[in-house]
């Protein structure tokens, strides 16, 4: 354990000369971030390890010193969440992609051994359709602007020496020994970072009302919630880098006064779950964490409290009302959490992404901050994206960056040379925006303008192959299902919207739903109790803005994607028709009739419209009209 400010100073310089040694001598760093362990990258982690203690590599290739341990490291996610499993050698840099476990041996005899890159496990760089030896040799890396995602495919996730080898704790230690809470609190408002759980409100100002709430007893808690489908950025943060969001936890909590925290976790993020509690033992070993940090006279501990996956609870203070343990409900504002939080008390409540900024800010200098990004928007943004686009996984971008450049320019455009009908921004409860906002800057009061929002920073691709009246009803079907049923205007106004949008894809839908389906969405914003509520509808109205002929075009019978079932009519063309009767044999509702030998035909009011038989004619005569 630390004892004092000048041991962990010490402590600190000597874990950067370790890592510095570490970074010129042999290591193998296997991401174990979700999207790799997926893949299978534990799997190719424990045959690493099988192989280098038979071949005794962390002593004959790789040995710092007697206390370091081992030639294998564990790291976070690279953002390439598509390519996995990768796996970074480094000095050389070397970076494998869709590694398995037959690879294994081939590493270690080749490239750790000798030195020697194997070209066909390389990346392979989408713009110039060529493999190239380092993440940094790509335009998806050269294009990107890391700040809380340093060190990429060279850090250790598990390891707090590592992370205090990059200089971790320093920006702590630098708050404890020369800064008051009020001069922290006026730096971050200097900074002009704002919250990136969605709403955007500007930290610092969130701090100062903490700070200001007089009470001995105040809360942190951090919202790592995270539901919004298609948005995996907290969960990359709490994986690949632990201690930069808890270090930023312990700062905000010297700041506001509080003594005790909670990081508030969904349990359907176990890995997450692991990393940052072992980081929080680790701090609490070291004595970072706990009663009098490093002889201060500052107090503060912290526990992760696992969420039931409830959508409504990523709302601060239905996410309150589920660590006092009640049922996960909002609850009207004000008062704000500032002020009555947790169990009453002052509270101060922020995402994961916004607290890991804290540390690099307090670190590097406001000045350096804000160079990034725009200048009511500054800094950087991770976002997600998913979608049929050549690169899925996690960027980081400064605000100001367009759509466009992350789509093409660093995530290589769409697959299968299809086109981009929309992009959805803003998780379920964000706007469906056409290709004409590619070009748009990406931050928050650009985005309210046109009635979108950054959200979390969840980017879902959606391609001219895919019915926009079927994208409003899939989002609306998530957000109906996640209401809390506190208010009537979410849960019943969201429940007969989904109904009516169930009409349209049915084709069962007429201008009067039409009519209804645009008030009830107006209605659901503006009576709605929490922020959830208020946005649910936001798939809706986007889609009606920019894509109402799509509606309209589904009241005369046609869906003009042709990906709406109900639309569908199954055909048989007489001249390719065999009459060989083994469509009318598979068909589950008796649709098709006929005699051996002609062709047969398909009756629309009993055909179903699965595509069975489609997929049994062997002679392609069954068609979609």
């Amino acid at each position: 354990m630390l004892k004092n400010l000048t041991d962990a100073y010490r402590f600190i310089e000597k874990q950067k000369e370790i890592r510095n040694k570490k970074l010129q001598s042999v290591s193998v760093y296997v991401c174990v971030g979700t999207g790799c362990t997926a893949k299978g990258a534990l799997k190719v982690y424990n045959k690493f390890k099988e192989l280098i203690e038979r071949e005794n590599l962390n002593v004959s290739v790789f040995k710092i010193d007697d206390a370091h341990d081992g030639i294998l490291k564990k790291t976070g996610c690279c953002g390439r969440c598509s390519s996995g499993p990768l796996v970074s050698v480094q000095p050389y840099g070397y970076f494998y992609a869709h590694v398995g476990v037959d690879d294994v041996e081939k590493i270690v005899e080749r490239t750790l051994k000798k030195g020697e890159v194997i070209e066909e496990l390389l990346m392979i760089d989408f713009e110039t359709n060529q493999r190239v030896k380092s993440l940094e040799d790509t335009q998806l890396y050269k294009r990107q602007n890391f700040y809380i995602m340093e060190d990429i495919g060279k850090s250790e996730c598990d390891s707090i020496e590592d992370y205090m080898g990059r200089g971790g704790y320093s920006s702590l230690l630098k708050v404890l020994s020369s800064m008051k809470p009020e001069e922290v609190i006026e730096t971050i408002k200097a900074s002009g970072l704002r919250g990136r759980g969605g709403g955007g409100f500007p930290t610092g100002l969130k701090w100062e009302a903490a700070r200001k709430s007089k009470s001995d007893i105040k809360f942190v808690v951090c919202n790592g919630d995270e539901g919004d489908p298609g948005a995996f950025m907290n969960r990359t943060l709490l994986e690949r880098d632990p201690h930069l969001v808890l270090e930023g936890m312990i700062i905000a909590a010297y700041a506001v006064g509080a003594q005790k925290g909670y990081a508030y976790v969904r349990a359907e993020y176990p890995i997450a779950i692991q990393m940052f509690q072992k980081a929080i033992d680790d701090a609490k070993r070291l004595g970072l964490l706990g009663e009098n940090i490093l002889n201060t006279g500052f107090s503060f501990d912290l526990e992760i409290k696992e969420g039931a996956g409830a959508f409504v609870c990523g709302e601060e203070t239905a996410l309150l009302a589920s660590i006092e343990g009640k049922r996960g409900m909002p609850r009207p504002r004000p008062p704000f959490p500032a002020q009555s939080g947790l169990w009453g008390y002052p509270t101060l409540i922020n995402n994961v992404e916004t607290y890991a900024n804290v540390p690099r800010i307090i670190r590097d200098g406001v000045e350096k901050y804000r160079r990034l990004g725009t200048a009511n928007s500054p800094g950087t943004k991770m976002f997600s994206v998913t979608g049929p686009v050549k690169m899925t996984g996690i960027v980081e971008v400064q605000f100001g960056t367009t759509l466009r450049q992350i789509i093409y320019d660093i995530c290589g455009g769409l697959a299968n040379n299809e086109k981009i009908k929309a992009v959805q921004i803003g998780g379920p409860s964000g706007a469906c925006l056409p290709p004409q906002y590619l070009d748009m800057p990406l931050d928050y009061d650009t985005l309210r303008s046109i009635d979108a929002m950054v959200g979390s920073g969840g980017i879902v691709v959606i391609s001219e192959k895919t019915c926009m009246v079927e994208v409003a009803r899939f989002f609306l079907d998530f957000t109906k299902r996640e209401s809390c049923g506190k208010c009537v205007p979410c849960r019943e106004g969201t429940a007969q919207a989904y109904r009516i949008l169930e009409k349209f894809v049915n084709a069962k839908a007429n201008e009067e739903d039409l009519k209804n389906l645009e008030f009830l969405a107006k209605l659901i914003k503006t009576a709605s109790l929490c922020g959830l509520g208020k946005t649910a509808p936001n798939p809706i109205l986007s889609t009606m803005r920019w894509f109402r002929s799509e509606y309209e075009a589904h009241l005369r019978g046609v869906c003009p994607s042709g990906s709406c079932t109900a639309f569908k009519k199954y055909v048989i063309d007489e001249k390719l028709c065999k009459g060989c009767g083994l469509c009318a044999r598979f068909c589950p509702n008796g649709a098709i009739s006929g005699e051996r030998g002609k062709p047969y035909v398909i009756d629309p009011e009993k055909c179903v419209k699965c595509g069975l038989c489609v997929e049994k004619c062997k002679f392609k005569a069954i068609r979609v009209a």
